[in-house]
């Protein structure tokens, strides 16, 4: 049940601007590549930053103003000021860039991407260097999987593998990825466990529990606790 990671969904041939690079190259490559922003990587691989079209847009915004700082003035005003007055990928960049490792999982890219509110991310190595960018659409390959294919998973996956049940016990529908659960177990604490299993594997969108079983243990695991 080893669950995709970034590596798996990942491109792999990525579009790199030096330091140096300037205004009107990074645009460029922006619209011949089709993409909104490029790594920004020194002779090593290393990523330095990311320039993106909001980074540029700066100069737009500030076409023909005064770019100079002014006392009091907000951090994100100076900085877009300063941005306005860039001519190369090292002047315009957003750094340090955020980035994640290969080997992460989905979901932790999935949470890298929330928390800093960027589309996609610089993918890195052990040693830091760059390997490949994920973007928001390569994440969501995961729900691409075939319903045979997440079925296969659920019963030799989750019911052989992890809870060693017969999946003659268990009914495992799936239709879009909606898997449906249905049979008797012995413990209500299976059950649970078995639809928290299904719900977490790759291509699964949904779960429906129409799961029985013979004894509730979970009310005996509480009353213990509680007398304790």
């Amino acid at each position: 049940m080893q669950p995709l990671l970034v590596r798996d969904v990942m491109t792999r041939n990525v579009v790199t601007v030096a330091p140096g690079a300037g205004y009107r190259r990074i645009v460029d490559l922006l619209v011949e590549m089709g993409v909104s922003a490029l790594p920004v990587t020194g002779d090593d691989r290393r990523v330095l930053g990311v320039v993106s079209e909001a980074d540029l847009l700066h100069k737009v915004e500030f076409n023909g103003a005064d770019v100079h700082a002014r006392l009091f003035e907000r951090r994100r005003d100076r900085v877009a000021k300063e941005k306005a007055g860039g001519e190369t990928a090292e002047q315009l960049m957003t750094g340090p860039a955020v980035t994640v490792s290969a080997d992460a999982t989905l979901t932790r890219a999935a949470q890298l991407m929330e928390h800093h509110r960027v589309k996609r991310l610089p993918v890195v190595d052990d040693d830091e260097r760059l390997v490949g960018v994920v973007a928001r659409r390569d994440l969501l390959r995961r729900y691409l999987r075939d319903d045979d294919e997440i079925r296969g998973a659920v019963i030799d996956g989750v019911l052989r593998g992890v809870l060693w049940l017969d999946p003659m016990e268990v009914v495992v529908a799936v239709k879009e990825g909606h898997v449906t659960l249905a049979g008797q177990v012995d413990r209500r604490s299976t059950a649970q466990i078995a639809v928290r299993l299904v719900r977490a594997l790759d291509g699964v969108v949904g779960v429906t529990d129409d799961l029985e079983w013979g004894f509730d243990d979970t009310t005996v695991q509480h009353r213990y606790t509680f007398d304790v």
